[in-house]
C-alpha cells in the first residue's frame, strides 16, 4: 500500500495472477467517522504472443513477359503479423500499377504482378512483424522476353519442260515422264553360265 504526500492512497498488485481477481474495499476512517468504496478487479488472461514462424517460404520463379505472376508464401504469429513486400530492397507501394497484394486468416500471403513485364524481374522480400519479432524470406523473380518466329510462308514451284511436266495432281506418269529407251532397259544378269571359282 503506497501514500502519496497529495493524500492519494495506492494498492499495488505485483505480479497480478488469477488469484488476485475479486471485490476490493476501501475503508477511510477518523474521530468523526468513516466511508468506503468498493470495486471489483476481474483478470484477464495474459494474452499469448509468438513472433512470426515462415511455414511456406517464397520460391524462385520465372514466366514469360506479359504473363501473370504469383509470388507466394504462408506466415503465421500472434497477434497475427503485418506483411511488408520489398523489391531489391525498396518498400513496394500498395498502389503500384499491375501490383495487388493479398492475404487470409490462414497467413497465406500473395503478391500478384499482371501482367509481368522486363522491369519486374529481381530480388522480392516478404517480411512479417508483429509485436513479438519479425521474420523475412527473399526470392528471385525473372521474367523472359517472347520471341515470336515467323514461320515463311511455302512457296509453290512448278517445274517445267522435259519429264516433270507429266507431275499431276493425279500423280506420276511414268510413261510420259521418262523417254521410251530408258523405260525399256532392262537390267538382268548375263547369259553366261556362272563357274564356280577354284579358290573358294
Amino acid at each position: 500500500m503506497l501514500v502519496r504526500e497529495t493524500g492519494v492512497h495506492s494498492l499495488l498488485i505485483d505480479p497480478l495472477t488469477q488469484r488476485d481477481a475479486g471485490t476490493y474495499t476501501c475503508v477511510a476512517t477518523n474521530k468523526t467517522g468513516q466511508n468506503s468504496f468498493s470495486l471489483e478487479l476481474t483478470v484477464v488472461a495474459k494474452e499469448v504472443k509468438k513472433a512470426p514462424v515462415i511455414l511456406e517460404k517464397l520460391q524462385n520463379s520465372g514466366v514469360p513477359e506479359g504473363h501473370p505472376v504469383r509470388l507466394e508464401g504462408r506466415v503465421i504469429g500472434m497477434p497475427p503479423p503485418v506483411f511488408y513486400w520489398k523489391k531489391d530492397n525498396e518498400t513496394i507501394p500498395f498502389t503500384r500499377e499491375r501490383i495487388s497484394m493479398h492475404q487470409d486468416t490462414t497467413g497465406y500471403v500473395c503478391l500478384l504482378i499482371q501482367p509481368a513485364k522486363k522491369s519486374d524481374a529481381g530480388w522480392y522480400t516478404l517480411s512479417a512483424k508483429n509485436e513479438a519479432g519479425i521474420v523475412s524470406c527473399t526470392a528471385r523473380l525473372d521474367i523472359y522476353a517472347q520471341w515470336h518466329q515467323q514461320i515463311p510462308t511455302p512457296i509453290s514451284i512448278r517445274p517445267s519442260g522435259s519429264r516433270y511436266g507429266s507431275l499431276t495432281s493425279k500423280g506420276l506418269d511414268i510413261f510420259s515422264a521418262f523417254s521410251s529407251v530408258e523405260s525399256t532397259m532392262l537390267y538382268s544378269c548375263t547369259s553366261r553360265s556362272v563357274v564356280e571359282s577354284d579358290e573358294l
